[in-house]
């Protein structure tokens, strides 16, 4: 069932949800130019794994790309820049904050165009804020390559505090973990 967590326990997709530059949606047909943009960079892929070829990104990318609970396009100015995803985090992998997993785990990916301006911040704070709504007092956790310091630098400005580091897709993996529980007094 944590793979679930998102679609059966919250409604979707919410609303469009605003901040000051940004709105966050579920994603549209016209958006699939910028998931194919996005996928193919070089420069995004450098800490996921490496870019996909932008042929077979054409051809295997459905009309509407995205469409799923946990998913949220970020746009500015009425255009797709990035994405932040809310999805339960793979029990086989390393890395969890309860012995049973089923955590939430924080992503996101923004268009290179994008990058140093504090969209990637802005977006997750409004997921994050968005998410401890829907379920209070849930953790969610990040995973980014400890090499990865744009991404470093966004866990904690968001908050996520370091749990561990461990080996993972042939590097060095930060895990850090987030709650919107307040300490009682």
């Amino acid at each position: 069932m944590p793979d679930e967590i998102t679609a059966r326990l919250v409604a979707w997709p919410p609303a469009p949800i605003r901040t000051e530059r940004l709105a966050l949606r579920a994603s549209e047909a016209r958006d699939r130019a910028a998931f194919i943009e996005l996928f193919a960079s070089p420069e995004v892929g450098t800490h996921i794994g490496g870019s996909r070829p932008r042929d077979e990104l054409e051809r295997a990318m459905p009309e509407v790309p995205g469409r799923r609970p946990g998913l949220f396009v970020v746009e500015l100015d009425g255009a797709m820049v990035g994405m932040t995803t809310l999805d339960p985090r793979d029990a086989q992998r390393p890395g969890h904050v309860r012995p049973e997993a089923g955590e939430t785990e924080l992503g996101y990916l923004f268009l290179p165009q994008a990058w140093g301006r504090g969209y990637a911040a802005e977006a997750c704070a409004a997921a994050l804020d968005w998410f401890a709504d829907a379920q209070p007092g849930e953790p969610v956790v990040l995973t980014t390559q400890a090499a990865n310091n744009r991404a470093l630098h966004v866990a904690k400005k968001l908050g996520f505090t370091e749990v561990e580091r461990f080996e993972e897709f042939g590097a060095e993996q930060w895990f850090g973990v987030w709650s919107s529980a307040k300490p009682s007094d």
